[in-house]
């Protein structure tokens, strides 16, 4: 017998080992275990130029069940929950759904025309319902720009959900809540109190406001490559340094929580904002799930933030791309922000992830009680089991003492005990256990537990990581480590505003001679999207050192024009 993975797990690359592992098996006769190679399989990344591990040599036929075993109900969340039980259909869920069964002769966009001219190749992919409420902006449906109808009561709902004083829907995701949060509290020449390792978004809505950055560096562990977020005396010593000048910034933007769910002291920051009566903005991209279990961290809202930008289709349930900006209080126009999201969304949205906004909200409000017991659970028993792995290494709140907590929904993984880097550990348990990750770093992997995650997955992310671990640590020595606790942007000049350096004239100059240069390129290892080099930047030794290394890893790096990193753009000034 010969255990094959299903033809959806082959992915292409032109650079692949010429084996590939299949799952042991057993002969009825025997109790030994049998491998067979098969011909050169591609491996899943784009980045796989080296062949630097053998393969783990899995002796446990529940792998290959886990692995070929078809999905089943019982490997998620029952539909007869409480968590998806619905008294009644949510307003713009109710509204989309009256719409699409109307019997009309639709003479409007788009051209599939309520599925009728629907690609067969997708419909076999997602079958033809998602066409049918793929709708536009009919007048039952509500105007995202000027609501009066289902998507006002939608919004309504969700606000008394997250405690805001408006709530707008997002289809332009999370990045478009920001650059609109940053617009209206902006202007050119204003100054912008931000974290160095904000998102990618943060810049390009720099560029659209022509505000002026004051970055603080955050906290950074060496050993794990991590930034952590800002502190309120950062925060408090760059105000102080701009009155010192006679200058007031015009809003500080906080991340809270990080990629790796890292919370900052929010309600003493929100504090300190207000006493100078300067807005607060909070990416909370990975934190719209925060304040509802006692387990959780309080949300940005509930510690004071003035606008608040949450990724819902993270951690909550509704589809890719959608997102919710929330506002509290009264410092910041609301009109304005309404007035910002309308140049920046676009005037065709999709209901679909409209309404899926209001599904998820519907279904958190209707089980907040018990919503997030479960992945809770999961979540801290996985921890448990992963601190007694030898060579394991996980990110614990004493990592980063200064802050009040860490997301327990995040699991961050650590493997160079083992001597593998994050990229290298993950080719691995992807290749041989089919384990994907939320995010992948230089010394870690991060894992996401949400509504979704199943104790299957939970126990295969556990037996796959024992396995990595009884193989690489007969195999690897573990390097030492050196601690400088330095980040790789924390030597920072800025010669250039980044709507200045967006706009000046370019040249590319090699990597080797880059160095004192200003960048003209905004570049960074994606996920999670945070910048080594901004535009208007002077380019630091250390910073083009950090990029090569993270390539030569195995990292993906995103925004330079050149992706070789064989050179880099500047700006000719």
């Amino acid at each position: 017998m010969e255990v094959m993975f299903p033809p959806s797990f082959t992915l292409s690359s032109n650079s692949a080992p010429n084996w590939f592992l299949h799952f042991p098996v057993t002969d009825s006769s025997s109790n030994n275990f049998t491998f067979r190679t098969s011909p050169r399989v591609p491996l899943r990344s784009a980045y796989r130029e080296r062949s630097f591990v053998p393969p783990v040599h899995v002796q446990d036929e529940s792998v290959e069940r886990m692995i070929t075993e078809p999905i089943t109900n019982d490997h998620v969340l029952s539909r007869h929950s409480a968590v998806f039980k619905q008294n009644r259909l949510p307003p713009l869920v109710s509204a989309l759904k009256a719409s699409a069964e109307l019997n009309t002769a639709s003479f409007h966009f788009p051209g599939h025309n309520r599925g009728h001219a629907a690609p067969d190749s997708l419909i076999q992919l997602i079958g033809i319902r998602p066409y049918l409420h793929d709708l536009p902006e009919l007048p039952e449906l509500d105007n995202l720009f000027c609501p009066e109808g289902p998507i006002l009561e939608a919004q309504t709902e969700a606000s008394k959900l997250f405690g805001s004083s408006e709530t707008w829907f997002l289809v332009g995701g999370t990045t478009c809540g920001i650059q609109a949060a940053i617009l209206a509290t902006c202007s050119p020449g204003d100054f912008l109190i931000l974290p160095r390792n904000c998102h990618l978004s943060v810049i390009s809505a720099m560029v659209l406001s022509g505000a002026v950055p004051k970055y603080i560096i955050p906290d950074y562990k060496n050993d794990w490559e991590i930034a952590g977020g800002v502190t309120p005396l950062q925060v408090l010593k760059v105000i102080q340094e701009l009155e010192r000048e006679g200058k007031k910034p015009a809003a500080v933007f906080i991340t809270s929580p990080t990629y790796h769910g890292i919370c900052c002291s929010l309600s003493e920051i929100s504090e300190l904002c207000h006493s100078h009566k300067i807005p607060l903005i909070v990416d909370e991209a990975h934190g719209a799930h925060l304040g509802f279990h006692s387990e959780l961290p309080n949300s940005a809202l509930q510690q004071g933030a003035d606008l608040t930008v949450q990724s819902t289709h993270k951690v909550l349930c509704s589809l890719t791309q959608s997102s919710m900006l929330h506002m509290s209080g009264s410092i910041v126009d609301k009109e304005k922000i309404s007035r910002c999201l309308q140049t920046l969304q676009t005037t065709s949205p999709s209901y679909l992830l409209l309404a899926s906004l209001d599904a998820a909200r519907a279904q958190l409000s209707e089980s907040l009680a018990s919503v997030f017991n479960q992945a809770i659970k999961l979540a801290n028993e996985t921890k448990c089991l992963l601190k007694h792995i030898p060579g394991i290494s996980v990110l614990e709140n004493s990592s980063f003492p200064t802050f009040p907590g860490i997301d327990p929904l995040r699991l961050t993984v650590g493997f160079w005990e083992l001597g593998l880097s994050g990229y290298e550990a993950d080719e691995i348990l992807y290749r041989d256990f089919r384990i994907v990750c939320e995010l992948v770093g230089s010394k870690s992997i991060t894992y996401a537990v949400n509504l979704g995650t199943c104790r299957d997955h939970v126990q295969r992310l556990i037996l796959g990581i024992k396995h990595l671990a009884a193989t690489y640590a007969h195999i690897h020595q573990p390097e030492e480590t050196v601690v400088t606790g330095h980040a790789p942007f924390d030597d920072i000049v800025m010669r250039l505003i980044p709507r200045d350096a967006f706009f000046a004239s370019k040249r590319k100059v090699s990597i080797k001679d880059c160095v004192g240069e200003i960048s003209g390129d905004l570049v960074c290892p994606y996920p999670p999207g945070i910048p080594v080099l901004i535009p208007g930047e002077v380019i630091t030794e250390s910073a083009v050192d950090y990029l090569i290394r993270v390539r030569s890893n195995g990292g993906v790096i995103s925004g330079a024009s050149d992706p070789s990193l064989s050179s880099i753009t500047v700006c000719n000034v």
